[in-house]
């Protein structure tokens, strides 16, 4: 589905992505572990044209969209839920919903609204409060309910664990491989490499901009230096 090759990527004089290649085949989930600094974010910005590519390639279903802006992108039918959730917090659950699903039309707003609020229930019960008094589990649910919205054929997830107790982690894992077993494939950015590791089919590991291992993930989950890195072991 998706094919990146020789990515390279610049923040100033920063060389963020230094010739980042990846594969994301249809209906898996895949992951990109590494730690803080490794490239995982910006790879996830060069996909959605959030951060503009200095060279490389983005094929998506065979075409290229690496010379499309973020809204073209989002159009061919890929989502990005950003780290940090990055909601609106004046807004309502239910406004935040219909801006993530803003190219459909009303009939199709309303049938894929009620699709996402029966994959959060709670969101359901929270329709009409503002996004930022809801707690951080909440708020993460909201943001991934709005990638949801576009009715995307592959969702970029960057840290969706991030700072949620465990329950709360193991709630959206859970939804995720739900997802998944729809037929939604999936590009995971997570810090819980093993919790990542578990739940997907292949996982790449960056390292200061690189692409140091790939490999099946349960593969990756063997691997003496991976968990030495990253998983604790």
């Amino acid at each position: 589905m998706l094919t990146i090759t020789d990515l390279q990527l610049f923040y100033g004089q920063v060389h963020a992505l230094k010739g980042v290649s990846l594969t994301v085949p249809t209906g898996e989930i895949v992951t990109l572990i590494g730690a803080n600094g490794a490239g995982k974010s910006s790879t996830l910005k060069a996909i959605s044209a959030v951060h503009p590519i200095k060279a490389g390639a983005i094929l998506f279903q065979g075409e290229p969209i690496h010379t499309l802006p973020s809204h073209k992108v989002v159009a061919r039918g890929i989502s990005h839920c950003p780290e940090g959730r990055r909601i609106f917090y004046d807004l309502s659950v239910r406004e935040n919903l219909a801006l993530g699903g803003y190219l459909l039309g009303k009939g199709e707003l309303s049938a894929r609204l009620d699709w996402v609020l029966g994959l959060f229930p709670r969101l359901r019960e929270r329709i009409g409060q503002a996004g930022g008094t809801l707690s951080g589990g909440e708020q993460q649910m909201l943001a991934i309910a709005r990638a949801l919205m576009c009715k995307p054929v592959l969702l970029m997830l960057d840290e969706p664990s991030l700072g949620l107790a465990p329950l709360m982690v193991e709630k959206i894992f859970e939804t995720v491989l739900e997802l998944n077993r729809t037929g939604l494939t999936v590009l995971l950015v997570e810090q819980n490499a093993h919790f990542a590791l578990e739940i997907s089919h292949r996982g790449y590991v960056l390292e200061t901009g690189e692409v140091k291992l790939e490999a099946e993930s349960r593969v990756l989950l063997a691997d003496e230096r991976v968990k030495k890195a990253y998983l604790g072991g």
